[in-house]
């Protein structure tokens, strides 16, 4: 035995004391061996527990399978990703090229590109030359224009043309029924408004003209043959979609004639709004009028 595995110690017996007498205390000394390392119960203990350590310390856990295959499964993934990716990259290149091939063929049977055109050869004129064949897709040569002759529309003098027609805008006023009849002189009557673009035209030429808010011009509408309906010179009835009537007109206000208002003047020195000037009067009240007749057919111009 070593010195390394002897421990010394002092141990202390104690004898109980009683109470009346009072022993010295006795100690008693000893050699206690204590060994600082275990000694195996067995010969092979030792190695088997060596053994087990290195075992446990070299084994593959299922987790640890498990994450590797994943990471395997993984991997293959990504790589077969890629491989599609540039399958399909070259896919539509050659999808693009086929495209434009096909642009370029269809332009070149198309009529009137060059490659048609060159399909119908011209010849020059020469009596060697032969007669070109037809050409199924050459367009047919265009038309010769033909020379349009127009006709110009005149007025006579203090008359104003708007397009096939002339006015005559009177500054005398008289009764409605003198009025029909100065027209009629001129070849011509009390004017008839056919469209809303030659009420605009009317309208915005009778805020010159008019001197007063009451300076109306009269025109051709009347209801003298039957109250309420009323027709134009010509005998043609009132087109409601295109009547311009004031707000409040027409009234048949009874206040200057007990017969009523049976005749229309227009008219708003300031302007109307959305073209409505059209008032009903009394027929025997004076008033300027607007007098129309068609266009005169003039010398043809080419």
């Amino acid at each position: 035995m070593t010195e390394a595995d002897v421990t010394y110690a002092d141990v202390k017996f104690t004898t109980p004391r009683s109470r009346g007498n009072v022993a010295a205390e006795n100690s008693t000394y000893s050699e206690v061996k204590i060994s600082n390392k275990r000694q195996p119960v067995c010969s092979n203990c030792s190695a088997n527990i060596q053994q087990s350590g290195s075992s446990r310390r070299s084994k593959v856990t299922p987790e640890r399978l498990v994450l590797l295959g994943l990471v395997v499964l993984l991997a293959a993934a990504l790589i077969a990703l890629g491989v599609t990716f540039v399958q399909t990259n070259q896919n539509l290149q050659t999808l693009k090229e086929e495209k434009e091939t096909l642009k370029e063929t269809l332009s070149d049977i198309k009529p009137g590109s060059k490659s048609s055109t060159t399909a119908c050869p011209t010849c020059p004129t020469s009596p060697t030359c032969p007669k070109p064949p037809t050409c199924p897709t050459c367009p047919p040569p265009p038309p010769t224009p033909a020379v349009k002759r127009e006709t110009r529309l005149k007025c006579e003098a203090g008359w104003e043309k708007h397009g096939g027609n002339c006015y005559y805008f009177s500054t005398t006023k008289s009764s409605w029924i003198n009025s029909r009849r100065s027209c009629v002189d001129h070849g011509s009557d009390l004017v008839k408004i056919d469209s809303r673009e030659e009420q605009k035209f009317l309208e915005i030429r009778l805020r010159v003209l008019m001197v007063e808010d009451d300076d109306k011009f009269w025109i051709g509408l009347t209801d003298s043959v039957e109250e309420g309906r009323w027709f134009w010179v010509d005998g043609s009835p009132l087109d409601e979609s295109l009547s311009f009537w004031s707000q409040n007109e027409p009234d048949d206000w009874k206040g200057e004639n007990p017969a009523g208002e049976d005749c229309v003047r227009m008219g708003e020195r300031g302007g109307s709004h959305d073209l409505t000037c059209w008032f009903d009067k009394a027929c025997n009240v004076s008033h300027k009028s607007i007098c129309e007749k068609p266009a005169a057919p003039g010398r043809p111009c080419v």
